[in-house]
């Protein structure tokens, strides 16, 4: 099996390059443009893998996209690369549009002339995967999931944008008959996640001693899905999905912002002591604008219908990520010295 990854040195990206380079023995050609998001290093364990390959592009390249697609052939495309950040969004969002709705487009268009191209069983085995996130559905209320069927909602200028991206995978089904597949999954957490986001700025926060930032009242809450559960649904989903249809992956993990704020201090008392409680660090801060209140993912259908269960709780695959993030500063040291050090993004200026 050959599969093409775009996104593929981002923090999901690496893990299902990851599993599919080291667990499911696939050829793998990763297409990362390397933002600053994008870390090679991500991808140290399986760099020098004979069924691994890298290509520095950008998926809104035309000719750079056609090239990586035809020259490696893909039995699966599957499509991560993505601006991801909400904060960022919020005073940036021109990457946001051009990346993930006119990338996807570029994408998309390189996936259907090579398909088009393909006969017989190598046209019938392509797949192309096109990887979204929850926020699309916008903010629940204190009961209910999201289904695959929910009308989407979005609220940030990121999640409109992935919205985008998701209605432009199904309409090239619809209209061209790509054989495309959609997936929409919960917060991630896990190793190699940038320190941006919640759960990798606080340990980090933390470890150094420096307040632990919480938006508001900390009672938004998110359901939680460790990263290495993602990267199998995603192989499953690109592997035996049903064709235009669209897999909810979700941790089944729900927790306030401020609980897993907490269980970060608890974790951080026990395997780096200081004098005092490190949730004594915690430090509430004004509300990000358009701040969805509940994020909750119902997963029934990608457990029933292709038999994918979460393997993390949130408390183990929490424990696993600290404690990685404790044993690894070669890998964020960098990047929270000269990328990223933990400054607030996405305020609006009066």
């Amino acid at each position: 099996m050959r599969i093409l990854v775009t996104g593929g040195a981002g923090f999901i990206g690496s893990a299902v390059v990851r599993y599919l380079v080291s667990e499911v023995g696939a050829e793998v050609l990763n297409l990362d443009k390397l933002t600053y998001a994008g870390n090679l290093e991500s991808l140290a364990p399986v760099e020098a893998a004979a069924n691994y390959r890298f290509v520095k592009a950008d998926i809104c390249d035309r000719d750079a996209v056609t090239s990586a697609i035809n020259g490696f052939k893909p039995d699966h495309i599957m499509h991560l690369a993505a601006e991801s950040h909400v904060d960022r969004s919020i005073t940036g969002a021109r990457d946001f549009v051009e990346t993930n709705v006119m990338g996807t487009f570029t994408l998309l268009e390189g996936a259907r002339h090579y398909w088009n191209g393909l006969e017989g069983d190598a046209k019938g085995r392509f797949r192309f995967l096109h990887v979204s996130t929850d926020e699309v559905y916008g903010s629940l209320g204190e009961t209910g999931l999201f289904e695959e069927t929910t009308p989407y909602d979005p609220s940030s200028p990121y999640s409109a944008s992935k919205a985008a991206s998701d209605h432009l995978a199904k309409a090239w089904h619809r209209t061209y008959g790509l054989p495309v597949v959609v997936s929409n999954c919960s917060n991630n957490y896990g190793p190699c996640h940038f320190p941006e986001k919640l759960i990798p700025l606080n340990i980090l926060n933390a470890l150094d001693g420096k307040p632990l930032p919480v938006y508001g009242d900390g009672s938004n809450i998110r359901d939680w899905l460790y990263v290495d559960d993602h990267a199998r649904a995603l192989h499953l989903i690109c592997s035996k999905g049903r064709l235009g249809e669209t897999y909810n992956v979700g941790g089944r993990n729900e927790r306030t912002n401020i609980d897993v704020v907490r269980r970060i201090c608890a974790l951080m008392d026990q395997l780096r002591p200081k004098n005092t409680p490190h949730e004594q660090l915690i430090t509430y801060v004004t509300d990000r604008p358009g701040h969805d209140h509940r994020y909750a993912i119902d997963a029934t259908k990608l457990e029933t219908e292709l038999g994918w269960k979460a393997q993390e709780t949130f408390d183990t695959g929490i424990e696993k990520t600290v404690k990685w993030y404790l044993d690894n500063e070669a890998w964020w040291g960098p990047l929270r010295g000269g990328v990223y050090s933990g400054e607030r993004l996405g305020v609006l200026k009066a």
